[in-house]
Order: structure tokens, then C-alpha cells, then sequence
């Protein structure tokens, strides 16, 4: 098992939503020696920034959590910069973290990169199986590119390279930016908003029937310390909780939680995504005994709890 205290540990990413919790949880493991790079003064997406990055803090590990992300709106206005950025910077930081003789590399990849109708659990030998839904598949693709990339350097290299695939992610800390936030904190601060402001209905992006899996970022960033420990293979291992929910139950939770009593009107027009989503665990389980621990009801209401009091701090 590696020993982070004892290396030095690059986390990009490491000040964002996923990253911050996973520097406590290095940090709780006694690791002292964590770069942790900022968007303002590294561009990761220009090579001179990454090659800078790795002269000047030479470090044996990097976890990679940086990315360019959003939800459907931003994917469906965005798919260039998302599949460039994205693309660019993995592939990048890992060809420079080879040059480094890192000794591992660790990429976080996306439910997204799965194919568009993949049967239910998703399980990971069916990645290649056909093509991603089409309002995220360059931002999927881009990511999945990092898998790739491990394998090829894994064989010619002998790069540690592995790659974690997380369902969609929630939590304190999360963005609910409205041209940057995903489901849940879009709904949220929408029925935070339309409680104050006294509406009587709320439209809601599309038939209400898709399903997700919800993974707490907390429970997350642990199963991405504990792969970094333990896990060494070549193959991609999901990240979640095994659990789908729809989107239309999903809604009326989050109603009831901010207390809007409204009601909650449908809009088939726009898109649902990716109908399913929900993973097999059983390899993530195996290979580094992560189980999410994290109840759905008990993360949400936590979620909840933070908006409010962060809505209240900044008045």
C-alpha cells in the first residue's frame, strides 16, 4: 500500500469542490507535503504552465481532479472549450508526469463517458459499447481519453495509471453558479428562489423521468484517497452508490427540504439527458473496499442545510 505522508502529493483540482475533500482526507492521513495549484496562476491547459508545474514542486503523486465541467446547458453551449480543455489538460499533466517518473497517476473520469443507453447496473466493460449521450458525449469522450492514455502508458511506460469513473457528485461546497451547476444545486437554489420570491409553480427541464445516482462528495473523496492507497490495475473501476433515483422524485424532495409548496411543472421541449444512469460497485468494493457510507436522504438535507446558511452569510 503507498504511503502518502511520505510523498510529496500534487492535487489539481485541490481548492474545487471534489478536491478540497480530498486534501482534508490526505491531510487526516498525515500527508504534509500536498501541492495543490490555483486556476489563477496555472494554466493547465498550456504546456509551459505544466512543465513549470512539475519542475518546481517535482512531486511522486498526482491526483488529477481538475476539469471543466457543468450541467446540460452549460455541456450544450460549451462542447468545444469542455472537449478541448478537458482533453488537453489530462493529457498533458500525465505525459509531463511520466517524463517526471511519477510513481502513480491518478485520473478521475465521469459517469458521462458511458454509452448513452448502457444497461442498468453500468458496468465497466460496457465503456466502449456504443456512444455517450449527445448533449455531454465531448466532455465524456474527452475524459475517457484518460483511460486510454494510462493504458498505452501503463504498456510502453510503466506508468501507475489508474482511472476512477464517480457518478454524479453533491454536497456542501458544490457550485450552484446558474450557468455552471448541475441537478441538484440548480434545483435548490430554483426552489430557495421561487419559495422567497413566492411562486406558485416552477418549471423544471424535461419529462421528470430520467434517473441518476448521487454520490456525497465526502464519501467520494474517500474513494479516491483509498484508490491512491490501494488500487493499482490498468482497468477503470466506478465510483457511486448503486442506487437510481428519478429526476421527477428527486425534484419533489428538494421541494419539501427548502419548503417550496408550489407546483412543479415539466418542460418535455427540453432535453432529460441520458435516461439511466446507476453503477455496478462490485469492483470498487473488491479491488479497494470502498463503500459509500453517506445515506442519500441524510446528504441531501445536509446540502440543504449549507445553501441556506451560506444564502444567509452572504445577505
Amino acid at each position: 500500500m503507498l504511503d502518502l505522508a511520505r510523498k510529496r502529493v500534487l492535487v489539481t483540482g485541490g481548492a474545487g469542490f471534489l478536491g478540497s475533500w480530498v486534501v482534508r482526507r490526505l491531510r487526516d492521513l498525515g500527508c504534509r507535503e500536498l501541492v495543490i495549484p490555483q486556476h489563477r496562476d496555472w494554466d493547465l491547459t498550456q504546456e509551459s504552465a505544466v512543465r513549470r508545474l512539475y519542475e518546481t514542486t517535482r512531486p511522486q503523486v498526482v491526483i488529477h481532479l481538475a476539469a471543466g465541467v457543468g450541467g446540460i446547458a452549460s455541456n450544450r453551449g460549451s462542447p468545444g472549450r469542455f472537449f478541448y480543455d478537458n482533453l488537453v489538460m489530462g493529457a498533458l499533466l500525465m505525459e509531463h508526469g511520466r517524463r517526471a517518473a511519477v510513481e502513480k497517476f491518478v485520473s478521475l473520469g465521469t459517469v458521462c463517458c458511458y454509452p448513452k443507453h448502457t444497461p442498468v447496473p453500468f458496468r465497466e466493460d460496457a465503456l466502449w459499447d456504443g456512444y455517450p449521450e449527445e448533449t455531454n458525449a465531448p466532455y465524456g469522450i474527452a475524459k475517457k481519453m484518460l483511460l486510454v492514455q494510462g493504458q498505452a502508458y501503463r504498456q510502453e511506460y510503466g506508468l501507475n495509471a489508474i482511472f476512477l469513473l464517480p457518478v454524479n457528485l453533491y454536497g456542501p461546497g458544490d457550485s450552484f453558479d446558474p450557468d455552471r451547476s448541475h441537478v441538484i444545486p440548480a434545483l435548490i437554489r430554483r426552489c430557495v428562489q421561487a419559495k422567497e420570491d413566492g411562486q406558485g409553480e416552477l418549471a423544471v427541464w424535461g419529462t421528470g423521468k430520467a434517473t441518476r445516482e448521487f454520490l456525497y462528495v465526502e464519501d467520494a473523496a474517500e474513494a479516491v484517497v483509498l484508490a491512491t492507497l490501494r488500487y493499482d490495475g490498468a482497468e477503470p473501476v466506478n465510483v457511486g452508490v448503486g442506487v437510481e433515483i428519478s429526476i421527477a422524485d428527486l425534484a419533489e424532495r428538494i421541494a419539501a427540504l427548502t419548503g417550496f409548496t408550489g407546483r412543479l411543472v415539466w418542460d418535455p421541449a427540453m432535453p432529460d439527458g441520458q435516461p439511466r444512469r446507476s453503477l455496478d460497485t462490485t469492483r470498487a468494493e473488491r479491488e479497494f473496499g470502498f463503500q459509500a457510507r453517506t445515506p442519500f436522504a441524510e446528504g441531501l438535507a445536509r446540502t440543504v442545510r449549507w445553501y441556506l446558511a451560506e444564502r444567509r452569510a452572504s445577505r
